[in-house]
């Protein structure tokens, strides 16, 4: 059998189902491969080796049966602490388990830890490395989950974006990001930033992984993205406004995945965005740091020297927009929601890059949210495939996109580009 810390969480699943893994079989491999990369790789705020064989002895019963998951901290969790990376909520406890892992618990998941978040899942990264290369970044703000699924730490992770904190991280680490419908996994404990933007999403090997994950815990019927679709694709290759930051990489990449997608038989056109969408570009940093303003009052309040130099720039930026600048900016999102299924017209879904390029050098900076942070402001579905690789070997993603509600769309155009693109 293969590593069983490399196994999809479907396969995985399948295995423990047919009795020919074992739940704690499957956590030592896990934690095998957390001993011997985690001093490199960083990926855990908070990890108990023997905590995690514990809670692997007897697992509910459930869809997520004995699979390990890396929890982003920023969702509470009764039995670990929760400390949304800033030296604020150092050891800090909560009494109960954020909505998302209380229903991955119910289903049989076995919390294996915490996983980096940078500052408030916003600013200030935390030390995780690259797994693929460890002088990169593994972007973020959901740094931990995208290296931990990458390096076989554990087979499921759950994000969340504000900007494009599950997809960027996702490509940029080389495994499947996928962004659900706004408000389709319940955000009831996690540390919400902005209550316009923010959504959980889940990271896996597979998007038939990331399909059964997020349809467990959100009890919706994603169904199964591996069977085939009797017909294929009406694609539309969407460069957006953020082309302009388009690495070589990238600009190679899209035109050569159309090719690949009309050869497997999609039908291929290129469609722009409406001026109404694309104004979102301008609106985002509005609504989202003045509604993450807001959500830190306390913090500013009690403890302001302990936020990043950098947060507070863009928290007393968010602070400072008039009502009317801000009723503005959501007037955009408003008009952009509306008018977006237009653009999709005689589409099934729209193919666009999940990212400037391979992950930056370095980890001061986790990398530009420029080819997310539309789809986020829509409230629609994407899921991020791996792509080929970069300059450097690094891995590049493609993002599929599809109408708000359309989850199941969604996953199931992923895999239909994935077999595509090998």
């Amino acid at each position: 059998m293969q590593d069983p810390a490399r196994l999809t969480a479907t396969t995985a699943s399948r295995l423990i189902r047919d009795g020919r893994l074992r739940p704690a079989e499957l956590m030592e491999a896990c934690l095998a491969r957390i001993a011997a990369r985690e001093p490199l790789v960083r990926a855990f705020a908070w990890f108990d080796a023997g905590a995690a064989r514990r809670a692997a002895v007897a697992p509910p019963p459930g869809l997520l049966h004995g699979l390990p998951i890396g929890v982003k901290d920023v969702l509470d969790t009764s039995d670990m602490p929760s400390e949304y990376g800033s030296p604020i909520w150092r050891g800090w406890r909560p009494r109960a388990d954020a909505a998302a892992v209380a229903w991955a618990r119910a289903a049989g998941g076995v919390v294996i830890g915490k996983t980096v978040t940078t500052e408030f899942a916003t600013r200030k990264p935390g030390s995780t490395a690259n797994p693929h290369n460890l002088k990169h970044t593994p972007g973020g703000s959901s740094s931990g989950s995208a290296a931990g699924v990458a390096d076989g730490y554990f087979p499921l992770a759950y994000g969340t974006q504000t900007a494009g904190s599950v997809i960027r991280p996702a490509a940029f680490c080389g495994v499947v990001g996928y962004k659900p419908s706004y408000g389709m996994i319940n955000r009831c404990g996690m540390k919400l930033m902005s209550e316009s933007l923010d959504t959980v999403g889940v990271m896996a090997r597979s998007i038939a992984d990331c399909a059964m994950f997020a349809g467990a815990v959100a009890g919706h019927d994603l169904g199964d993205p591996e069977v085939r679709p009797e017909r294929a694709p009406r694609v539309g290759i969407c460069r957006s406004p953020a082309w302009g930051g388009a690495l070589p990489e990238t600009q190679e990449l899209l035109p050569r995945i159309a090719t690949a997608l009309a050869r497997a038989g999609a039908s291929v056109v290129d469609r722009e965005l409406s001026p109404a969408v694309e104004a979102i570009a301008d609106a985002h940093p509005i609504v989202m740091n003045s509604e993450s303003a807001r959500a830190l009052g306390w913090e500013l309040a009690n403890a302001r020297d302990r936020i990043s130099e950098g947060l507070r720039e863009r928290l007393d930026f968010g602070l400072s927009q008039t009502e009317t600048a801000v009723a503005e900016a959501h007037a955009v999102f408003e008009r952009a929601q509306r008018e977006f299924p237009a653009s999709m017209q005689g589409l099934d879904a729209l193919v666009t890059p999940s990212a400037p390029g391979q992950a930056p050098a370095g980890l001061e900076w986790t990398g530009d949210p420029a080819f997310n942070l539309i789809w986020t402001s829509l409230h629609v579905p994407c899921v991020t495939v791996p792509a080929g690789a970069g300059p450097d070997g690094l891995p590049l993603g493609i993002q599929i996109v599809t109408r708000i509600g359309e989850d199941r769309q969604a996953l199931t155009w992923g895999q239909w580009v994935a077999a595509a693109i090998g």
